[in-house]
């Protein structure tokens, strides 16, 4: 495939055509191949386009969360972004869009798995988006990432979040609202001691109630947590 092939085929899996190919070849230039070609042809690498597109798909991700949540709370939010706009989320996307197969690497590079490292994926993938805003303005590169981003934003679980403790989940919800610190009460314990059950109730703001049970207390409270956040997630995504 030539270098022209490499580039409309990307263009067409983004879904946008640019104006100055030259930005998106230097979007894909990585400083190895950059630094091995002649001083001549004033190469430059893709770094400072990926320090720009990383501010850029930080803000359009920030915008897609603010209006596809509306009830979420700031820490919320930023745990939603903090998934997205992250380099295991890039390079996946980076991997969608074919974006190793047109990138340009030194020889050593390429032989050493370059074409599929995360890092180089996921740095090329913000260096593009810093070129379409070149090219076009942020609002066409407004446009490219909500057909990309789309699917993860749908997918993300309001109840979960990457929400792994969720005793401290609950607790920063009502901190940022001002309501007291949840509280829990053992309902009950059952069992033989190698075969424990503990039930545990955890109310948060005198309206929400939940239960969970577990082989420990501690992880019958996590559950019970857990139940709270998707009474708590549940109701205000609705309002």
């Amino acid at each position: 495939m030539t270098r022209d092939e490499q580039l409309t085929s990307l263009e067409e899996a983004l879904g946008y055509h640019f104006r100055d190919r030259a930005l998106l070849d230097r979007a894909l230039t990585h400083s190895s191949y950059a630094n091995e070609a002649p001083r001549s042809e004033a190469v430059k690498d893709n770094e400072t386009l990926e320090f720009l597109g990383d501010s850029i798909l930080g803000f359009l991700v920030a915008e897609m969360l603010f209006e596809a949540f509306p009830g979420f709370r700031e820490g919320q939010l930023s745990k939603a972004r903090s998934h997205l706009v992250s380099e295991p989320s890039f390079a996946r996307l980076a991997r969608e869009l074919g974006i190793g197969e047109a990138l340009l690497l030194a020889a050593g590079e390429s032989r050493s798995g370059g074409r599929v490292r995360e890092s180089l994926l996921a740095d090329a993938f913000e260096a593009v988006f810093a070129a379409i805003t070149l090219d076009a303005g942020l609002g066409t590169a407004r446009d490219v990432a909500r057909r990309h981003f789309a699917a993860a934003v749908a997918e993300l679980d309001p109840g979960e979040l990457s929400f792994h403790d969720y005793k401290t989940a609950l607790q920063e919800l009502a901190q940022g609202e001002g309501k007291p610190l949840p509280s829990y009460r053992l309902l009950s314990e059952s069992g033989p001691d190698h075969l424990k059950e503990f039930v545990f109730e955890v109310v948060y703001d005198e309206d929400i109630s939940a239960k969970g049970s577990g082989a420990t207390k501690k992880e019958a409270q996590r559950r019970a947590a857990k139940a709270a956040l998707a009474i708590k997630l549940g109701r205000t995504t609705k309002a």
